[in-house]
């Protein structure tokens, strides 16, 4: 009989079964006939037929038509090769994280700019705080050098120095009074007398500051200052004080706080005369009706507000006590 020479892709799993069956009993003979025993052995009979063992269970072989070509065909599989992969490991932590650079780089800029911050917030009131301090300073000297007299069309205790450039605030000048403003000539101040305001104080919220005659710019850097042309204190009339909140000694910074029913004593050269506090009220800058003259004897306190925007101004009435 002829070979079957199909190759074994072609066999079907019966004659793959029966080509390993005989394949064995090859097997068991040649082995037999090599140890030179050609009878039975204990009535074991070689050639007798065996129980066949099921055949591995068949593999897909269309994968062999890949064989040699591709993107696999250089590959070998291999076992893991430990030195290699500690140098990967290795690799991946020599490797710069370039994200955690550029976020440490944020971050250091970030607390650079935070840090700049701190540092002009702190020199802005360190100065702000020399200033004060040397305008305290100052208001313990007397003062009898007289100021031009300021025609009144805002409430006095700007922040405006009259020397800078353009002028007064656009806010502080009503647009319909400048032109009164500039063509009114300067007046020389009177000269103080025994019965003019030449301290205020305060308890409830610690002032104690000397009262110079007028409330202009350079009036209000040495203290206190008194309108000129309002009432002394005593008389029945509008007694009107000023003095700055955040500069130049901050003397009515907590003139917020005064509640209703405070005192506030201001000195003459003669005597000391009591008020208490009936009203508050915060207004525009240009509400001079405030400083208009009265009917009774009272006093009119006024800075401005709020504690360094400086957008209104407080105004705290006080009546005369006998």
């Amino acid at each position: 009989m002829a070979k079957d020479r199909r190759p074994i892709d072609e066999l079907s799993i019966e004659e793959l079964e029966e080509v390993l069956r005989v394949r064995k009993r090859e097997a068991r003979l040649e082995r037999l006939r090599q140890m030179g025993k050609d009878a039975p052995v204990d009535g074991f009979d070689p050639l007798a037929s065996q129980p066949v063992e099921p055949p591995p269970p068949s593999l897909p072989t269309g994968y062999r038509r890949f064989a040699g070509a591709g993107a696999t065909a250089q590959y070998r599989a291999h076992a893991p090769d430990e030195p290699l992969v500690e140098e990967e490991a290795a690799r991946q932590r020599r490797r710069i994280r370039w994200d955690w650079l550029r976020d440490k780089s944020l971050l250091v800029v970030e607390l650079a700019v935070v840090a700049g911050l701190i540092l002009v917030l702190f020199d802005l009131q360190s100065t702000q705080r020399e200033i004060n301090e040397g305008a305290s300073q100052a208001q313990q000297l007397p003062t009898t050098t007289p100021t031009p007299l300021i025609q009144v069309v805002v409430l006095p205790g700007g922040h405006t120095p009259p020397d800078s450039p353009g002028g007064p605030a656009p806010d502080e000048i009503p647009a319909h009074l400048r032109d009164l403003v500039s063509a009114i000539t300067p007046l020389p101040l009177p000269t103080p007398g025994p019965e003019q305001a030449t301290r205020v104080q305060i308890p409830a919220i610690g002032v104690d500051a000397p009262v110079v005659e007028g409330d202009d710019w350079e009036s209000l850097k040495q203290g206190a200052g008194h309108h000129v042309g309002s009432a002394n204190p005593g008389e029945s009339d509008n007694c009107v004080i000023s003095a700055h909140n955040d500069i130049f000694g901050e003397i009515f910074r907590d003139l917020p706080g005064l509640e209703l029913g405070a005192e506030v004593f201001v000195h003459t050269a003669s005597r000391v005369y009591r008020y208490v506090i009936t009203q508050k009220r915060i207004i525009e800058p240009t509400d001079v009706d405030v400083m208009y003259p009265t009917s009774s004897p009272v006093l009119t306190l006024i800075s401005c507000y709020p504690y360094g925007i400086d957008t209104h101004r407080i105004v705290v009435v006080a009546e005369l006590q006998p």
